[in-house]
């Protein structure tokens, strides 16, 4: 019989506590992506997330460490190789990733690009590193003059195709994803994810749709989300959960628009009668405001997530386990636009903890999936060490 009958993961897209130990590695010493957050505002107000014991974790400006925790709470690493959103959530799940995804930093080959266009009939504008918004700015007349798609990368391994709503209809756009997806599947491109971004508007004032479609890898292995589905638990993804599995795993999928939908999507799965995971991403706080190196931004969203916390926690029941977590850095005062090599944090609640306790350096995001696949009795996954045992009551 399972410890929890409902576990509740969150994750904070790219809310990292520090340079990891191999940050050099990968360009990023000094990255501190909460830590610089915090100096920037002047000291981070974030109540709840103090009393569950993210304090004590590492210091931050206005963050102070619990004398008594509510939660348990930890510091992990990254094993695999990389820093992308898709290793951190695949390694979270159980894998590890030893080949990188593939960047683009001056935009992608000439041969990709042309077979894109041979069998989308649409000719390619742009094909460079950008931010979606500016280069819609940058594009949007011409494309709607002409029909050619925008595509454009950015510091992660992704292309992106942008398009007016009334000159690629969505269908038509998806359908011109999914080719550009099976293209870059090939080994000489490992591309992670390919993805949509309709937008509409006039020049001048183009605005982005909630229409935005992710198409990624399949994950390279298994997932504990596998070994539940197989089990007939539930695996409810919400945001981008069942896009960066590509599905894999995934009992329900229910998007989400923003930050706080996704936090209400959230408490509405906590009114569901469910056994079993239910995953979120909040990606605001990385495609927001960490890739457009916003701190202000970024410390603001991060305050009004602690405020919805209460919410969340209330409606916790006896059996239920509540994971925090983070899936990389993007420090918004690092150069460049791209993701930081970090530690993350973890916080592990559930009603009844007497005091929180730390739970240590984990060594792989992969624990986190060895504790759920522990928890639910599910088949352990080959990465990760449960924590399961530290939690019990």
């Amino acid at each position: 019989m399972s410890t929890f009958k409902r576990i509740f993961l969150i994750v904070l897209d790219s809310v990292g506590i520090g340079e990891a130990s191999d940050a050099e590695d990968f360009g990023d010493k000094g990255a501190d992506t909460l830590g610089h957050i915090a100096d920037h505002m002047g000291g981070l107000k974030m109540p709840n997330m103090e009393k569950l014991g993210l304090g004590n974790i590492r210091e931050v400006q206005g963050i102070k460490e619990s004398p008594s925790p509510l939660a348990h709470y930890a510091k992990m690493e990254e094993a695999s190789n990389g820093k992308d959103t898709m290793t951190g959530h695949w390694e979270i799940m159980g894998l590890h990733i030893e080949q990188p995804f593939r960047t683009f930093p001056d935009g992608f080959p000439e041969e990709l690009i042309s077979e894109l266009e041979k069998r989308t009939k649409r000719k390619v504008i742009g094909n460079k590193p950008a931010s979606g918004t500016e280069i819609i700015k940058e594009l949007g007349k011409e494309h709607m003059e002409t029909g050619a798609l925008i595509v454009y990368t950015s510091a992660d391994s992704v292309l992106q195709i942008a398009a007016h709503e009334d000159v690629v209809p969505i269908d038509e756009l998806y359908h011109i994803c999914e080719i550009a997806r099976e293209i870059t599947k090939r080994k000489e491109y490992m591309v992670g994810r390919v993805i949509a971004r309709p937008f509409v508007g006039d020049p001048g004032n183009f605005e982005r749709t909630a229409n935005r479609h992710d198409y990624a890898l399949k994950p390279f292995g298994r997932t504990v989300m596998n070994e539940l589905k197989d089990e007939n638990f539930n695996v409810i993804a919400l945001g981008k959960i069942s896009d960066i599995y590509d599905g894999e795993g995934v009992t329900k999928a229910i998007r989400t628009e923003s930050n706080m939908d996704g936090m209400d999507k959230l408490v509405q799965s906590q009114d569901m009668d469910f056994e079993g995971l239910s995953f979120l991403n909040l990606v605001d706080f990385d495609a927001k405001y960490g890739h457009r190196r916003d701190p202000e931004g970024y410390g603001n969203a991060l305050e009004a997530y602690d405020e919805r916390l209460p919410e969340v926690l209330e409606k916790l029941r006896e059996d239920d386990l509540l994971l925090i977590t983070a899936d990389h850095g993007n420090d918004p005062v690092h150069q460049g636009t791209d993701h930081t090599r970090e530690y993350v944090p973890l916080v592990a609640y559930y009603k009844g903890i007497d005091e929180g306790k730390d739970l240590g350096l984990r060594k792989t995001f992969a624990d986190i999936g060895a504790t759920v696949a522990d928890n639910f009795g599910v088949k352990m996954p080959e990465h990760g060490q449960s924590f399961l045992n530290q939690l019990k009551k």
